[in-house]
């Protein structure tokens, strides 16, 4: 399999009062093909730090912010495959009783997948398709016709069920409702999200930001679908994944914070870089 190099990171800037216990979830994780070869961390005004392990699996980083104005960076050189994202048309769904008992839990309504609240919707939609792969590229070509893609367009309380109502939202949001509608037919699905550098991507390019998508467990493995952006894409690089994005906010903080800015990118080495740090 062959592999590319990634040059990647996040940069934030925040402002705070008073001290305040915060969280940061921006390292790739290591596995699933992808290896950080190289990282940096950059903290300013220099705080320690605790590193750890989430209930998911995810690497996750604690510090306690300074009052004042903090700012944390993070850059890595990553190697990872250089395929495009899995794609296997014939895999069919897993029965409720033959699931692994860990992806139960990715069957039932979470904060912001109202699976039980679009249950019927769901049926309407896709209930009479082919159970399937295609079932479930049928939900994301759904959401990505019909959601309008926006920034400002969901704040951090919108569900899915917001965004079905309104048909507006971002990628997380377009992930949630892909989320929702699969576990409204009884398909195991989880949020992940990460870095996804514009490779093979023709211009105009977006502002780089963070990339959310969905996960699907079907023939017995957790398959990638990417609603927002709906096609295969390749140098995509997990950095965490959960029930929803409640689970693996980027930055979690225990107190009042201002976020004054956010930079994030990705790019293939040997391509136009810049170094965060």
């Amino acid at each position: 399999m062959p592999n590319i190099k990634l040059q990647l990171g996040a940069d934030f800037t925040l402002t705070s009062g008073q001290e305040t216990p915060a969280v940061f979830v921006i390292r790739p994780e290591a596995g699933a093909g992808q290896r950080v070869l190289e990282e940096r961390w950059h903290a300013d005004p220099s705080t320690g730090f605790h590193d750890y392990t989430d209930l998911y699996g995810n690497m996750c980083r604690r510090v306690t912010l300074p009052a004042g104005t903090f700012r944390v960076a993070y850059d890595a050189m990553v190697s990872t495959s250089d395929d495009l994202d899995p794609f296997a048309p014939e895999a069919p769904e897993v029965p409720i009783a033959e699931l692994p008992d860990d992806a139960l839990l990715y069957t039932m309504p979470s904060r912001y997948c109202l699976s039980d609240e679009l249950f019927y919707a769901a049926q309407d939609l896709f209930g009479s398709l082919p159970r399937g792969w295609s079932r479930v590229q049928a939900v994301c070509d759904w959401v990505h016709e019909h959601i309008e893609f926006g920034y400002g367009s969901s704040i951090a309380s919108t569900t899915a069920k917001d965004v079905y109502e309104s048909r507006k939202g971002v990628c997380r949001d377009f992930a949630h409702l892909a989320i929702t509608f699969c576990r409204a037919l009884n398909i195991p699905a989880r949020y992940a999200f990460g870095y996804l550098p514009d490779i093979d991507v023709p211009p105009p390019y977006a502002e780089m930001d963070f990339c959310a998508w969905t996960e699907v467990f079907l023939a017995g493995r957790w398959w990638m679908f990417d609603p927002r952006n709906n096609v295969r894409r390749r140098g995509r690089v997990t950095i965490a994944r959960g029930r929803d994005a409640l689970d693996v906010a980027m930055v979690t903080t225990f107190g009042a914070v201002d976020l004054n800015n956010m930079t994030v990118r990705a790019d293939r080495v040997g391509d136009d870089v810049r170094s965060l740090v």
